[in-house]
């Protein structure tokens, strides 16, 4: 039992590094990619245009953010001419931010350059790997939703 117990510990210590240095890559590649685009800028804009909007309130919740941040990002993206705002249809006092034309752009332009990466490091994985691999990805994401911001 003990030696399951290490080797847990152990295998959780590999994950924390192996994640750490993926976010540290990613970061790079954003910065890469988009200069004026820190990558949480990138990853609130994609999610803006992957929901077709959300409110900035949606996106503190979504990543488990202090509003103040995203408000700051959100800002950022505002003077890049990245995202707008527009009045909830349902309820004008609600604001919806959506990308702009050039926000979608630029994500579009990054896309395939990330695609192309992703395909150049994971080449040689086999169809069922990159299953599994996605799978357990959204499993580990999924398993943090409900968790509230510290």
């Amino acid at each position: 039992m003990a030696d399951a117990h290490r080797g847990r510990e152990e295998s959780l210590d590999v994950i924390q590094r192996e994640l750490t240095a993926f976010a540290r890559r990613a970061r790079s590649t954003a910065a890469r990619l988009h200069p004026a685009l820190p990558l949480v800028s990138y990853t609130l804009l994609a999610h803006i245009e992957h929901r077709h909007g959300c409110r900035a309130t949606d996106l503190a919740a979504h990543y488990m953010l202090d509003k103040s941040t995203v408000s700051r990002q959100v800002a950022a993206l505002e003077n890049l001419g990245l995202v707008e705002r527009h009045p909830d249809p349902d309820d004008q006092r609600i604001q919806v931010l959506h990308p702009t034309t050039a926000g979608v752009q630029a994500l579009a332009s990054t896309q395939a350059s990330r695609r192309a990466a992703y395909r150049e490091r994971l080449g040689a994985w086999t169809s069922e790997d990159l299953e599994q691999f996605a799978e357990y990805l959204l499993r580990y994401n999924s398993a943090g939703e409900d968790t509230a911001p510290r």
